[in-house]
């Protein structure tokens, strides 16, 4: 179960913004982040949440979609998403977040994925921007935005071939995104020892 989950998890970048997502909904996917490991047990992530369609269309250009799709833009009127999830950090709990906004963001999608979702965490924000529209406060610092949404693209994971990782589309606009080998993922095990 929890391996199919994994394999769903994809960086979905285009959705079905005819389907919303409640806010209630997205407060139980925050429900599991919360409940996840924290380093030290700080807990100093905490979130935003925005399904509004006017400040989701406001959010959207100060958006980075997909290296590695250089002529891509991002997705197109109708493919948009229906939400995010601003990942913010409080500074007045903890200077340091460790590995929390990992585990926090993939605890958030597999919640997601299960109830029928998926999303995208995006690293690539302009942070002042964003924190302005979203009223964040001097002891904030944005991280991390999750694009959420019902999938309308497929993706497929590939056996990455000679070190390329790269993620690319094909003639059908099927989203393939190449993983190493376990061979090359695991550099020692007992039985080498």
């Amino acid at each position: 179960m929890i391996k199919e989950l994994i394999a769903r998890n994809r960086s979905y970048r285009r959705f079905d913004e005819a389907v919303k997502i409640s806010s209630e909904q997205i407060l139980k996917w925050i429900d599991l982040a919360r409940l996840s490991g924290s380093g030290r047990n700080a807990q100093p992530l905490q979130f935003a949440v925005v399904t509004n369609s006017e400040l989701c269309a406001k959010i959207f250009p100060y958006l980075g979609w997909a290296g590695y799709l250089s002529n891509w833009k991002g997705p197109a009127e109708g493919e948009r998403p229906v939400a995010y999830i601003a990942v913010i950090k409080n500074r007045e709990i903890a200077d340091n977040h460790y590995c929390d906004d990992g585990i926090a963001m993939q605890s958030i999608l597999l919640g997601a994925v299960e109830a029928g979702f998926g999303g995208c965490m995006i690293g690539s924000v302009n942070k002042a921007k964003v924190a302005k529209l979203l009223g964040l406060e001097e002891r904030h610092e944005l991280l991390w935005i999750i694009a959420l949404g019902k999938p309308t693209e497929i993706v497929v994971i590939d056996e990455a071939e000679n070190g390329n990782i790269k993620y690319w589309r094909d003639e059908k606009s099927v989203h393939h995104v190449p993983k190493r080998p376990i061979n090359e993922i695991v550099i020692l095990t007992d039985k080498n020892a």
